[in-house]
């Protein structure tokens, strides 16, 4: 009798948006289903990635057999450029996904030569005693597959990102026929999407975009810009669909986005006409009512090239009155406040500006609370994890499953770390890996010193103030009164006061006319525990005090 259990080991995506990535472990073999980053919090100061904990297989790495990647979102393919050095294993990936994965990789000038295994849609691979499938799944990006992973315990499905729509950009539509055949045969475990759990009824179809973009095209007087996310390949098709039937020429902005139109379209993901893709230096020949420009921007980043035309500071468009601006995107949870200024921006230069609130210019690519229920029905699983969310969406998900019929020992809410082992009649959780936040930060990689997070939120809050003082070597007093410099801090003629009686308080506390020297070692810690309380007294705040002594 075999005893062996299946261990299930989330290092990122759970209890988070982003950072997904998913360990199956049994006996002597491991599998990776995704690698992908998160970008940082608020209070990570900073930071410009947040990446998985990859040190339990960094422990074990004879045991990992591979990566399979679902879709070549960010939040599932990011950190594979920092992950491979590391652990350089096979990816498994379809066509489009591994393309651009492989720019990803000569982005960030990867070494070594990675290891891209392509797959299709309905193809199979064998690593060790797992026995992968893949399925089709509609996204927002095209060929993004789901995962029917065949072990000595059982079948587990995982859905990857998905939504249903029966009339994509591409016609792929999900393979649903299949995921029917599994639940006859019998499912044991179930991951499934839960970011959109909380949205009842059916994610709209692709369709009505495409059918909006249009609308706006025809009537729009002057150009017309568009910006989404990069990956977002169909929307791209879309707009220059939209761009054909108009008579319009399409202009790319942004690094990342060419490099997506690029890739796309050596790869027959993306159709556009010959002439339809023009060139920047070919602008100011052209009306504006023949021009479409397609940038990047969508979330605000500072540096893209919608917020530089918005900000007025991109070297070769500007806003110009009788624009159209279309927000083909959603705010990412936490950049809400980047794309309002962008977009009121965009409105004081006099462009016309168009996002979701206003006009069916996007829809999102994950399955809302009817597309949920129709998976759990068809694959009909003995146990179900909910994965991709924050621990809201899981713990929603978890209760939609309960309504449908399973029962409650058998539906697990799993957070980053948890270990979830499962035989062919039980499952159970067992414990828990300690996983942490990995940064990068720069050149940095790694588990940034919480202390570092600390100063830089002190900094970014309260300022600094340096304290530069001299000090005789041989007899230890002071040598004249100290220079106190502050940033960020206080900059009045009270402030200057305040600097002054500060300065007042170090010289009462360091100068003992020579009666005895002071020791050295406590010099910086009265320096700072002294101004710190004084400047706290009077301002109610803590600038990070930086003592600098000098010795002559």
């Amino acid at each position: 009798m075999n005893k062996q259990k299946l261990k299930v080991i989330p290092l990122g995506g759970l209890g988070e948006i982003g950072k997904n990535m998913m360990l199956l472990e049994y006996a002597n073999d491991i599998i990776i289903i995704d690698a992908g980053l998160m970008f940082p919090e608020e209070e990570m100061l900073g930071v410009d990635l947040v990446i998985p904990d990859i040190s339990y297989l960094l422990e074990k790495p004879e045991k990992v057999r591979g990566i399979i990647v679902t879709h070549g979102h960010e939040d599932h393919i990011g950190a594979l450029p920092y992950i491979l050095p590391q652990l350089n294993v096979p990816v498994y990936a379809t066509r489009l996904t591994n393309g651009l994965i492989s720019v990803k990789l000569r982005e960030k000038r990867f070494k070594e030569k990675a290891k891209l295994k392509t797959v299709r849609p309905g193809s199979k691979i064998i690593l060790g005693n797992f026995k992968i499938e893949f399925f089709s799944v509609c996204h927002s990006i095209p060929d993004s597959v789901g995962l029917i992973i065949s072990t000595p315990v059982g079948t587990a499905v995982h859905s990857g990102d998905f939504k249903l729509d029966y009339t994509p950009v591409d016609g792929k539509v999900i393979d649903l026929s299949r995921l029917a055949e599994l639940g006859s045969a019998g499912v044991l475990l179930l991951l499934a999407d839960s970011t959109y759990i909380e949205l009842p009824g059916y994610t709209p179809s692709e369709k009505v975009v495409g059918e909006t973009l249009e609308q706006i095209m025809a009537q729009a007087p002057g150009r017309v810009i568009v910006t989404t996310f990069s990956t977002l390949i169909s929307r791209v098709q879309q707009v220059i669909d939209a761009a054909v039937k108009h008579q319009r020429r399409v202009f790319i902005l942004g690094r990342s986005l060419r490099d997506t139109v690029r890739i796309a379209s050596e790869l027959d993901y993306l159709k556009a006409p010959p002439e339809v893709l023009g060139r920047l230096d070919e602008l100011p020949r052209l009306p504006h009512h023949r021009i479409v420009l397609l940038t990047t921007g969508s979330q605000g980043e500072p540096t893209s090239a919608l917020v530089r035309i918005a900000n007025r500071d991109h070297r070769q468009v500007h806003i110009i009155p009788g624009d159209t601006v279309i927000m083909s995107a959603t705010p990412v949870p936490g950049n809400e406040a980047l794309v309002n200024r962008t977009i009121d921006n965009l409105f004081r230069q006099g462009a016309r500006v168009i996002y979701e609130k206003l006009a069916q210019v996007h829809v999102h690519g994950h399955g809302s609370q009817e597309e949920l229920k129709l998976l759990l029905t068809l694959a009909k699983p003995k146990f179900f994890v909910p994965i991709h969310g924050e621990y809201r969406h899981l713990s929603l998900h978890a209760e939609l499953a309960k309504t449908l019929g399973l029962a409650e020992k058998n539906v697990f809410i799993l957070e980053d770390g948890d270990i979830l082992e499962l035989g062919t009649e039980a499952a159970r959780k067992i414990g828990k890996i300690p996983v942490s936040n990995v940064y990068v930060d720069g050149l940095v990689i790694g588990d940034l010193d919480s202390i570092i997070l600390r100063d830089r939120k002190t900094l970014s809050r309260d300022g600094i103030v340096v304290v530069i003082f001299t000090i005789d070597k041989k007899g230890g007093k002071l040598m004249g009164r100290p220079d106190i410099v502050s940033r960020g801090f206080i900059n009045t003629k009270e402030g200057e006061l305040l600097l002054e009686k500060g300065r007042d308080l170090i010289v009462a506390a360091l100068d003992h006319r020579g009666k005895h020297s002071i020791e050295w070692g406590s010099i910086n810690t009265k320096v700072k525990d002294i101004l710190t309380k004084f400047f706290y007294n009077e301002t109610r705040r803590r600038p990070m005090i930086l003592p600098i002594t000098v010795r002559v």
